[in-house]
């Protein structure tokens, strides 16, 4: 399953969100590819540490190759890097996919993601691919919706954010009646959730009463994610017994909706190599 992780509003907790729900992914025995699509390459740099200094290929390399006569499909596969937690791939992002903006919008690539999205699954075998959006609708987003099968929404309980969301359904609708007839909005995130508190609770019964799939169960604030961020480590493998990462590990269970394959494994040091690379370096042995 390929999803969309996207709010027009930023600070609603996407890239938190991709990268535990991906490593949520993981621990229930899935293998899955995060695909990070904002210039600021917050994920990449959540899943790749210091490692991500040493990245030879990224997304933007990707997104530049559509733009010559070289086979795109394949270049893909030397951006795609297994994180230190077997199981669990990224594409890494970078600053240079703003200043390609412009040029991959001339040029009507906005359909290059998702093809070589497919052909890195059949390669690979991914069990699911999570798309990392900047928080705009631009090239990079709409790349990520033609790409997905399904779109998930954070909200953080916030009345802009509650605009936001009609502009998200709006633009995934739009995508879904041109493109992708089978594409919809999976469900609302919960982010920030504080249970003692009114505001979130009204907003969440607002959505609600719109008739919004509003998904279960809500993921609680928390000076973890924080301290998660900075120690570069996603919570199912920072601090598997929290609070926090036990919601990310349900949330988990109900999107998938079956039993987890194994458990996940643990973390292993790696060197910052793609999966082509690595396969270059054990055919020389």
């Amino acid at each position: 399953m390929k999803r969309a992780v996207f709010n027009q509003k930023g600070g609603v907790g996407k890239t938190s969100i991709t990268c535990n729900l991906a490593a949520a992914f993981v621990k229930q025995g899935r293998k899955v590819l995060v695909v990070d699509l904002d210039s600021q390459a917050n994920s990449s740099k959540y899943l790749l540490g210091q490692r991500m200094l040493r990245v030879k290929g990224t997304v933007a390399d990707f997104f530049s190759s559509t733009l010559s006569f070289r086979l795109f499909q394949d270049s893909l596969m030397d951006t795609i890097y297994e994180t230190e937690y077997p199981g669990l791939y990224v594409i890494p992002a970078s600053d240079a996919l703003k200043e390609l903006q412009p040029k991959l919008e001339g040029r009507y690539k906005i359909f290059k993601l998702g093809e070589a999205i497919d052909v890195a699954i059949e390669k690979l075998g991914f069990d699911d691919v999570f798309f990392d959006t900047p928080p705009a609708l631009n090239f990079y987003s709409m790349s990520s919706l033609l790409a997905a099968d399904r779109v998930l929404i954070p909200f953080d309980c916030d009345a802009f954010s509650e605009d936001a969301i009609g502009q998200v359904m709006n633009a995934v609708e739009e995508v879904a009646t041109d493109h992708r007839p089978d594409l919809h909005v999976e469900g609302i995130v919960i982010n920030h959730f504080q249970a003692q508190a009114k505001l979130p609770k009204s907003a969440i019964e607002r959505l609600q009463g719109r008739g919004l799939p509003v998904l279960e169960p809500y993921l609680s604030s928390s000076i973890l994610m924080r301290e998660s961020h900075g120690a570069g480590i996603p919570l199912p493998f920072y601090k598997p017994g929290h609070k926090l990462t036990q919601e990310f590990l349900d949330l988990a269970q109900n999107l998938i909706g079956e039993k987890p394959k194994k458990k996940g494994a643990t973390k292993a040091e790696k060197p910052a190599k793609s999966v082509r690379s690595k396969r270059r370096d054990e055919a020389d042995v």
